[in-house]
């Protein structure tokens, strides 16, 4: 499998634990980060009963060099052990163009995967402030076993801008959903039906292909 020379990493997890992670990843070449804040969602009756059914995570975004980042999320995982449960995620994806920072001024190279080396995918959705638990629980419908919830706005407060026909000007929610390539079309097409998401303004739905993937549990 051949990558873009250029990969962005994505660390979810518990909340304070994300300036960590960052210090971590300046040991391996890491020159900055982004950090926000989300909120994980748990299927459960019990916690979802006593009102525990929400956890507050941090997001860590890192953007870096192909070679760079696939040394950084290893050492990340031998770490912080996102491969036991509850630890954490984190997964790389591809980026195919960076503009605003020297540090990823590599050539982008052309993509080219396997079928079978495709394993998991990010599906990324944009809705309305407050359509974000209803969206998890159409994915969890389709064979999602959850998803994380990020907070957003648009441009300003007296200005409306527009992306692919959605107005961004009021807040919106994003939704994070790691899925096996099996899966993801079942779960965005559930999505769909529910949420009109080809009217314009109900929201925007796209897919990244995920490169490596630390913490996932069956």
């Amino acid at each position: 499998m051949k990558h873009s020379s250029i990969e962005l990493i994505n660390v979810i997890i518990n909340t304070g634990m994300a300036t960590k992670v960052v210090k971590e990843a300046r040991k391996h070449g890491i020159l900055g980060a982004t950090i926000t804040m989300a909120k994980g969602t748990v299927s459960d009756k019990i916690l979802n009963y006593i009102g525990l059914c929400d956890i507050r995570k941090e997001i860590v975004f890192i953007v870096a060099p192909s070679d760079v980042a696939e040394t950084t999320i290893k050492a990340l995982n031998d770490k912080f052990k996102f491969d036991r449960p509850n630890h954490g995620i984190a997964f790389t994806s591809t980026v195919l163009k960076v503009v605003g920072t020297k540090s990823c001024e590599a050539c982008q190279d052309q993509i080219v995967r396997e079928d079978d080396e495709l394993v998991y995918n990010n599906i990324v959705i944009i809705v309305e402030k407050g359509n974000a638990e209803a969206v998890v629980e159409a994915a969890e419908h389709a064979g999602s076993r959850g998803g994380t919830i990020i907070n957003a706005r648009g441009s300003g407060i007296h200005e409306t801008s527009k992306l692919f026909s959605i107005e961004i000007e009021p807040e919106k929610e994003i939704v994070m959903i790691i899925s096996e390539e099996s899966q993801t079309d079942a779960i965005v097409n559930k999505i769909q039906e529910e949420f009109n998401i080809e009217e314009p303004g109900n929201g925007i739905i796209f897919i990244q292909p995920l490169n490596k993937v630390y913490g996932l549990y069956k």
